[in-house]
């Protein structure tokens, strides 16, 4: 086996959309993740968004052309990040969010239209106790739609 190879024991998933909103705190309309389908804990996760004709955002981008905007398909690869994150530093159930601080060299192949399941693929770039670097993209059929690069850090959420 070779440095970059990881053996199958170390895979996790799938996992179902409770164990998403376990890790998360987003709830409708802004969970984004609706299965994992692998975590290889400290390194990657791969999961789905399925998108619909029923979104809410799509009565207005675009009426007659329906396409999910751009912001929402880079909030799909944090959230999947934000999985990641939590089950590799064993945070679920700690309440603790994860916060975007950047996102960098975002590009935008196609257009991510209704009735097709995204894979979202994410890696860790770097992973610190507070501060995590991600690189993510999001395809339709093994074709790119989306990819950037973001950075998140993990916190308390704020005290009410």
């Amino acid at each position: 086996m070779s440095d970059t190879e990881v053996p199958a024991a170390a895979s996790i998933g799938p996992l179902d959309i409770k164990r998403v909103m376990a890790a998360l705190p987003h709830r409708y309309p802004m969970l984004l993740v609706d299965r994992v389908e692998e975590l290889i804990p400290d390194r990657s996760i791969a999961a789905i968004k399925a998108v619909t004709i029923n979104e809410g955002f799509f009565q207005g981008h675009f009426p007659g052309r329906p396409i999910m905007p751009g912001v929402l398909i880079v909030e799909a690869l944090a959230q999947a990040a934000g999985v990641l994150a939590v089950e590799s530093l064993g945070l679920a159930g700690t309440g603790k969010l994860v916060y975007f601080m950047a996102i960098e060299e975002a590009k935008f192949r196609s257009p991510v239209e209704p009735g097709v399941l995204l894979r979202l693929e994410v890696e860790f770039v770097q992973k610190r106790a507070k501060v995590c670097k991600f690189a993510g993209r999001a395809l339709i059929d093994g074709k790119v739609a989306a990819e950037a690069s973001f950075t998140a850090m993990i916190a308390d959420p704020p005290s009410t």
